[in-house]
């Protein structure tokens, strides 16, 4: 969450209103300033602080009601009454009106010309504030959205340049719905458009085959990809906004299929910059393991889990985390999904024969403190990220694995030594990522243990209680109807303690491996979802989706 207050007058406001005790406080100071983060991922992760709480606080520091957008039923007709215009310059929302004053939700009733622009807007009007948190009032502005094919229409209807605009609206759409990936997909009469939210593919709109052919042509011209070729697969990338102050890369892959070229375009982790550990999911007691083994001096980190399970954007909450002006960081990647400022970042290349291995050779003569491996892929790579361990670097990567226990036979398979293995390692996290349930339209049902056993007979050890009550999302527009909005981690972490260091050497099974950090106090991925689905954050189903507890 980003709010207009520095983290100073956050931390006066909290404490001289009694939101906060000064205990608390000076923990979470401690905590923001070992992890380069705000003082709001401590209070909202270890339950000191709502965001509801929050909300209350600033309010009564701006001397205006507090107005949860969260909990009332806002119309369109009211919201549109402020024009889109002024609602984004000034992250501002109409709520109500009488014949003297209307009342409008801001998150800074004190921004420079707020009030001229509005006695403009509104002219005779007494103005009245209430106070909202800014990401309320932003997820609001979705009622300002027409559908995509209405714009789609319009641009046909002006007659302007129908590629480029088409384009323009598709990922602006994109990026407003948090979508990861881009389809473009050719059929027999039109060509659909889907976007990929939250993991899941959702339609978004059609487009008439009469201008796909100019829109795919656009696409591969921007890309700098071949318009020529139409027979095999080719891949190229976009800068999109270059000229704006956030611009987002985009990665372009285009194969032929048997009705036309079909286009994913995917959109590179654009959020990252304000990225912290409470926002990946980690519990307090995990962090407080990824945090003891990230600030080591050497030793190896290894991420696992199947491709867009988050494993890169752990990372890089590390690298922001342990980067300071005493140390060389270096990565190696395929591709760069972020740009982080003050770390070292390079692009694999198989053209010019720059791989994962031969650059992490050359990485280990740039006299470096940490190095991010992007991903261990090959017997040359494990041999060299394990002897980059054991001589001095903390080493980070990512690796394909089922769960954290499976990592470790499956490196001894490539050829890793056990005793150097053993020696090196240090830290194995697994992760998995599920949906978040729509905290706009989420409710809550109570349902009895018999109920749950008959519908989830393998769940009985979990469930002993009489009742429980679980959470769902009743679909809104802020989530586009489908009840969850945003994804969390679960996590499953083995710590390499001296026991576990010897069933390494003795090249013991993944289930032996388990069973001791088990008896050590590690979470299965089930089990770290399931602390989520009871605190409403996402849905049994959900996390059944992607972690089962057998």
């Amino acid at each position: 969450m980003i709010l207009n207050l520095s983290d100073e007058i956050l931390q006066q406001i909290l404490v001289s209103e009694s939101y906060v005790s000064a205990e608390d406080m000076a923990r979470a100071v401690d905590f923001a300033k070992r992890n380069k983060t705000s003082i709001m991922d401590y209070l909202f992760s270890q339950n000191i602080l709502s965001r509801d709480l929050l909300g209350q606080a600033l309010a009564e520091y701006y001397k205006i009601p507090y107005f949860d957008l969260n909990s009332r039923e806002l119309v369109a007709e009211q919201i549109l009454k402020l024009p889109e215009e002024l609602a984004v310059q000034f992250n501002i929302l109409f709520l109500t009106e009488n014949k003297n004053q209307i009342l409008l939700a801001t998150a800074d009733p004190t921004q420079p010309d707020l009030m001229d622009a509005l006695g403009q807007a509104f002219p005779g009007k007494t103005i009245l504030f209430a106070y909202s948190l800014p990401d309320d009032i932003r997820d609001k502005f979705v009622f300002y959205r027409k559908t995509l094919e209405t714009r789609f229409a319009q641009i046909l209807q002006e007659k302007k340049r129908v590629a480029p605009e088409i384009i323009d609206e598709i990922i602006k759409d994109a990026i407003f719905y948090r979508a990861s990936d881009i389809h473009l997909e050719p059929q027999a009469k039109e060509a659909l458009l889907r976007f990929r939210i939250d993991g899941v593919l959702q339609d978004a709109g059609h487009i008439t085959l009469e201008y796909y052919d100019n829109i795919l042509n656009l696409v591969k011209v921007l890309a700098h990809i071949r318009t020529d070729e139409h027979l095999s697969a080719q891949d190229g990338a976009i800068r999109y906004g270059a000229n704006t102050p956030n611009p987002i890369d985009l990665r372009v892959s285009i194969i032929p299929t048997v009705n036309g070229e079909k286009v994913v375009i995917r959109l590179l982790s654009q959020y990252i910059s304000n990225l912290s550990f409470a926002d990946l999911g980690l519990s307090y007691k995990d962090h407080q393991i990824l945090e003891h083994n990230m600030h080591r001096q050497f030793g190896m980190i290894l991420v696992t889990g199947p491709t867009g399970s988050g494993k890169t954007t752990t990372l890089y909450a590390v690298l922001k985390s342990v980067k300071n002006p005493g140390i060389n960081i270096t990565t190696i990647e395929d591709p760069v999904e972020y740009k982080i400022s003050g770390v070292n970042q390079i692009q694999v290349n198989e053209q010019t024969n720059l791989t994962f291995a031969k650059g992490l050779r050359s990485v280990l003569r740039q006299d470096p403190n940490v190095i991010l491996v992007g991903e261990i892929r090959d017997q040359e790579t494990s041999e060299i990220a394990v002897n980059a361990a054991l001589t001095g670097h903390l080493l980070l990567s990512t690796f394909h694995a089922n769960d954290a226990s499976t990592a470790v036979p499956r490196l001894l398979d490539m050829g890793v030594e056990p005793f150097l293995l053993s020696s090196t390692l240090k830290l194995v996290i697994a992760q998995r990522l599920v949906r978040r349930i729509c905290e706009r339209c989420r409710y809550s049902t109570k349902i009895t243990s018999v109920d749950l056993i008959k519908k989830y007979p393998y769940l009985k050890k979990y469930f002993s209680d009489k009742t429980y009550t679980l959470y769902q999302g009743k679909g809104c527009r802020a989530c586009n109807y489908t009840g969850f909005k945003g994804r969390i981690a679960v996590f499953e972490l083995i710590s390499i303690t001296p026991e576990i260091e010897r069933l390494i050497v003795a090249k013991a099974p993944a289930q032996d491996i388990w069973r001791m950090a088990q008896s050590q106090g590690s979470r299965s991925l089930f089990e770290d979802g399931l602390e989520k689905v009871e605190t409403g954050i996402t849905t049994l189903d959900d996390l059944l989706r992607i972690a089962r507890p057998f």
